[in-house]
Order: structure tokens, then C-alpha cells, then sequence
């Protein structure tokens, strides 16, 4: 399994994955989850993908020389001339297509779910930036100011935080914090996801970035927010009340009346109808 994670703002684009690939509990490997593609000047985007390996490859090998037809007569759409990050999420969707009808149905007879997701993100010269998430089927959705983040792969544990931290107007330093914390919360849940991540954070209107490193179990800083988190987590909890069962004094009381619900109703004998 996998965990990756991509963050759109004003100020511009987070992106986070770890490596940790599964096919069974005794057979772990590492394969990175990103891939970065930039003309400097030009354009920026990185994708990330997560679901079965073979395909995610594939489909990253084909995405380099994929070709979409231009609509207007001109030379076929690639990802390195598109015009617009949306024309090149089209070229994505038909490589991921192009894998599907490839191995498709050899997948399919062998048992196995024709299964990838994929962030893919960034921007091309003449426009703002772009995030999309790509399902199995080669088709997109893309990220709205409602919306500013996408996750693939095991999603549930790191998503708390997002919610309550990103907005568009999150600076790219603090985005960069929280989906750190929000992919140590994914590894100290789940074992299918480990080190070492790639994080890559991009400036807006930069169309490149030098903000690019890879993070294992030595880095100083993921080491200082791992150990962080949880102690301060830990102090939050101890500083919340704990309830009031026996009528003690407290001014947030837990057992009260409630203006929706009696409390549940015990069942105490055998004729004792819940209704």
C-alpha cells in the first residue's frame, strides 16, 4: 500500500509520498511514488501515484511519450508541449487508458484489479496552477478552493489534520509541516506505509523547483516533528477534562438532559420488547 498526498495554495504546491510497496507480509520492498517532470521556465508538474505497481509504472513510462489528438489541427498534445495542465491530465488519462487496454483484460483473467490513482499536478507558463486527482479509468477531477488537497493509497489516518489545518491561504512552510504530520499519523497506523519519503514543494509562478528532498528515518527535522507531535498531542489530551459521572461539580457536565434523546433504555428480562 502507499500514502501520497498533494496540497494546492496561493502561495503554491506541496507534494508527499512515501516509497513502502507490499505483496505480502514477508515481502516489503521500496519503489518511489514520485516523479517530477519540469522545463525549467517552462513548466512544472509532478505526479504521484499509488495501487498496483506494475501498472503505476507503465503508466509513468508511457506518459513520456503518450500523444492525445490537438482539436484544432495541431501537432499531437504531449505532456511536454501542452498548453494547459488540464490538456496534459488528458494525456495521463489516455496513458492510463492505453495501459488498461494493454494488460487489461490479461490482469482481469489472472485474478487481479486493474487499480491505480494518481495526483498529478503543477503548472505550465500562461496559467495558474493545476491539481487533478486521475482514477482507473483515465478519467480526473480537479482541485477547487473547497477542496485544495488530494490523498491517495491509505488516506483515512492523515486527513484529520489536513482538514483542520490547509486552507488556500496556508503558507507553503506550514503545508509542508502539517503533510509531514499528516503522513506520520498514516506510518504510526499502518504498517503498509513507510520511510523514505519524497517531498517536493513547489513556489508559484517559479515553472521549477530546487525544493525537492528525500526523507528517511535519520532526517533531523521528520525525527523533531514525529517526537513533537505526539508529546504535544498528549498534552492536549491531559489537558482536557476528564467526564463527571457522579455529580461533582464541573461546568461541562456529561450526563444531562437532552433536548433530542432519552438515554437508551436498558433491556432488564426476556419479554421486554426494544420498541
Amino acid at each position: 500500500m502507499t500514502y501520497c498526498v498533494a496540497v494546492k495554495l496561493n502561495a503554491g504546491m506541496v507534494f508527499l509520498s512515501d516509497s513502502r510497496t507490499n505483496a505480502g507480509l514477508d515481502q516489503i520492498s521500496t519503489f518511489r511514488k514520485m516523479i517530477v517532470y519540469e522545463k525549467p521556465g517552462e513548466r512544472f508538474m509532478c505526479l504521484l501515484s499509488a495501487g498496483n505497481l506494475s501498472i503505476s509504472q507503465s503508466v509513468r513510462e508511457i506518459l513520456q511519450v503518450e500523444q492525445i489528438k490537438d482539436p484544432e489541427g495541431g501537432e499531437p498534445i504531449t505532456i511536454w508541449n501542452a498548453r494547459s495542465m488540464f490538456d496534459a491530465a488528458r494525456v495521463l488519462g489516455a496513458a492510463v487508458r492505453h495501459v488498461y487496454l494493454r494488460d487489461g483484460e490479461s490482469l482481469k483473467r489472472a485474478g487481479v484489479d486493474f487499480n491505480v490513482s494518481i495526483i498529478f499536478g503543477g503548472q505550465i507558463a500562461g496559467e495558474g496552477m493545476r491539481l487533478f486527482q486521475v482514477y482507473s479509468a483515465g478519467n480526473f477531477i480537479e482541485a477547487t478552493a473547497e477542496t485544495p488537497f488530494f490523498q491517495v493509497g491509505e488516506s483515512k489516518y492523515g486527513k484529520p489534520v489536513l482538514d483542520r489545518v490547509i486552507t488556500p491561504d496556508t503558507p507553503l512552510d506550514e503545508a509542508a509541516k502539517c503533510v509531514l504530520v499528516s503522513m506520520d499519523s498514516t506510518l504510526k497506523s499502518n504498517l503498509s506505509v513507510g520511510l523514505p519519503l519524497d517531498l517536493a514543494v513547489y513556489e508559484v509562478d517559479k515553472l521549477q523547483s530546487d525544493k525537492i528532498t528525500c526523507i528517511d528515518e535519520q532526517n533531523p527535522y521528520f525525527r523533531m516533528v514525529r517526537e513533537t507531535w505526539g508529546q504535544r498531542l498528549r498534552e492536549v489530551f491531559d489537558s482536557i477534562e476528564d467526564p463527571t459521572w457522579n455529580g461533582g461539580h464541573t461546568e461541562v457536565p456529561l450526563v444531562c438532559a437532552s433536548a433530542r434523546a432519552k438515554p437508551l433504555k436498558k433491556i432488564t428480562h426476556s419479554r421486554e420488547k426494544l420498541i
